[in-house]
């Protein structure tokens, strides 16, 4: 079986939670978490009159301890949490990289948090990038239906930048890359995939008229990688208030399966995560492509607002795991 590393995330947040609650759901996956030590046993025994659902004792598992410098109070952004959630998903990174573990799963950290202890990233994706040595990693959010056992793929073409700065990063060398990522990606699940791509502007420009870069290079673009690549059918650039519609059936119901396609390519961040989250928020796992190794997370952020209380919901993370387990 796939061995996880999983690096606990911003201490003040919900990370040793979710992880206790989804690890205590998989008593025989012998994961390798990376955090605390002490603090790990304190939150659980804090956490543990306030739970409704089992929580994994911290006290069976194998922790590689990275201490924290001092102490931290749930649900508060601090430069002491940032700098130990970053030191958590570097020792488990370098660990995955060493071989004592095959794949990564990383709890939610607060990049407020991150600036503040002075590491300026945009998220977790682009350090795990430098860590290993890569350039094009890249977002990808997978989830399986409960309710029809669909599996719902979208990729993000550019993640964490400004809206204004989207037109700019959006090249045809960056689509054609993430095109083949998603392609690659979806190939696990099928011989033909069927991708389909947002257009950029509202209905994908209509014809010039609310936006040109459809008609200026992003059809083109398509169908040149169409041409290249017979064994996939690609559509698009659809316009983008109907370009999840299909994905909402197969999701719902087992007789619209069809309706879905087996991947979607999203050109900015909250184009793709809207659909995403509003069909699968509790079951949708942040998989990084262009590593050397698997990473998953789940779909949620740190939920300060939750930190300490017992109340947060494990299901994105027992997702993350089960992913990575899966196709790690």
């Amino acid at each position: 079986m796939t061995r996880l590393a999983i690096a606990l995330g911003d201490p003040a947040g919900i990370g040793a939670e979710v992880v206790l609650k989804a690890l205590a759901h998989r008593p025989n996956l012998n994961p390798l978490l990376v955090g605390c030590r002490k603090w790990l046993q304190a939150s659980y025994e804090q956490l543990l009159p306030r739970c409704q659902e089992p929580l994994a004792d911290p006290s069976l598992l194998e922790i590689i301890d990275e201490p924290l410098t001092e102490a931290i109070r749930p649900g508060n952004i601090s430069a002491a949490a940032g700098a130990a959630s970053f030191a958590w998903l570097t020792r488990a990174t370098e660990a995955v990289l060493d071989g004592r573990a095959q794949a990564l799963v990383t709890a939610p950290i607060a990049k407020t948090a991150w600036h503040q202890a002075g590491f300026h990233y945009p998220g977790q994706t682009e350090r795990l990038a430098e860590l290993c040595g890569c350039d094009d990693a890249a977002m990808l959010f997978t989830a399986r239906s409960p309710q029809s056992g669909w599996r719902f793929n979208t990729l993000l073409a550019t993640t964490h930048i400004p809206l204004s700065s989207v037109p700019t990063a959006l090249t045809p060398e960056r689509l054609e890359r993430r095109l083949n990522q998603l392609e690659n990606f979806c190939r696990r699940f099928s011989q033909r995939p069927r991708l389909r791509v947002a257009g950029l502007n509202p209905h994908a420009g209509e014809d010039g008229q609310l936006g040109t870069e459809e008609q200026r290079w992003i059809s083109a673009c398509l169908e040149q990688f169409q041409q290249r690549q017979s064994n996939l059918q690609l559509e698009g650039p659809v316009p983008p208030d109907t370009c999840w519609l299909g994905a909402a059936q197969a999701w719902n119901d087992s007789k619209y399966l069809e309706e879905g396609c087996d991947g979607y390519l999203a050109l900015y961040h909250d184009q793709g995560l809207i659909p995403v989250k509003v069909l699968a928020f509790d079951q949708a796992v942040n998989t990084t492509l262009g590593l050397p190794f698997l990473r998953t997370s789940p779909d949620h952020g740190t939920g300060f607002d939750r930190a300490g209380q017992g109340s947060a919901r494990g299901a994105s993370m027992l997702a993350a795991i089960d992913t990575a387990v899966e196709l790690g």
